[in-house]
């Protein structure tokens, strides 16, 4: 089986496994909820949806990457905001996705749009140098430890431990998201290493709570989600170790 057909055949794979899941964990949440929850459910798992289109495209190195990743960024930090406003935590996040990730989309579809994507093709992907392999590392170790020091301030978990695993679990795959959203719009193949470690990080997260939680249902559902969204981010890796091979690079 050459490379394209494999890829069609495991997007395929991929969208219709994350498809069942969001409808699932949709499901489980429906029946009980009142008609502005049920609203809300439907607008959360569309976003979702979205966002799984989004991760498949770019594993195939497709523009309209851009477009499913806008509507999925935007609304769940619409999501976070509704939840904020109503009394739980989520403003950062609604920040977070607006004020950055949100921008990073219009900043990819250019730059795709500048190496190629835009006619039909797949980006002509790029791979950092040493050089600014180390300034990614840097980066992300000095944001880790800022991030991890501003939420530990804020965090009530577990104030008596030197070393909180719970926020441990959340700025990592946060900087992974930073970092990883950065180096994607910018077409650079060690964007997939930082994805990767955003579904590791995530299983791990989820993994935690269902362990503290085994009736929780909706955390087996995301452990399930970010186990799908691991193997699209392994088969985007491949993907764009071929795609930035230096003999196929534009030297721009």
């Amino acid at each position: 089986m050459d490379n394209n057909r494999f890829n069609k055949f495991f997007s395929a794979f991929i969208l219709i496994g994350m498809a069942t899941v969001t409808v699932l964990a949709t499901a489980l949440k429906f029946g009980p909820a009142d008609l502005q929850g049920r609203w809300l459910l439907i607008f959360a798992a569309f976003g979702s949806l979205m966002g799984v289109a989004a991760t498949v495209a770019s594993a195939n190195g497709r523009i309209i990457t851009f477009l499913f990743g806008l509507l999925d960024v935007a609304i769940y930090g619409a999501m976070c905001l509704i939840n904020w406003k109503n009394g739980s935590s989520g403003l950062g996040n609604a920040v977070l996705h607006f004020a950055y990730f949100v921008p990073m989309q219009f900043v990819g579809f250019f730059q795709w749009k500048k190496r190629g994507s835009n006619k039909g093709g797949s980006v002509k992907a790029r791979r950092l140098d040493w050089k600014q392999r180390l300034l990614a590392t840097g980066i992300f170790l000095a944001g880790l430890i800022i991030a991890y020091l501003i939420i530990a301030r804020f965090d009530k978990s577990a104030a008596d431990t030197f070393i909180k695993t719970t926020v441990v679990l959340d700025v990592l795959p946060l900087m992974c998201n930073i970092i990883g959203q950065l180096l994607m719009s910018t077409a650079y193949m060690e964007q997939w290493i930082f994805w990767i470690g955003v579904n590791i990080f995530s299983i791990a997260m989820w993994s935690v709570t269902l362990q503290q939680d085994p009736g929780s249902s909706y955390a087996l559902i995301y452990i399930v989600k970010y186990s799908f969204y691991l193997l699209n981010s392994v088969n985007g890796l491949r993907n764009w170790l071929i795609l930035s091979k230096p003999e196929t690079q534009d030297p721009r």
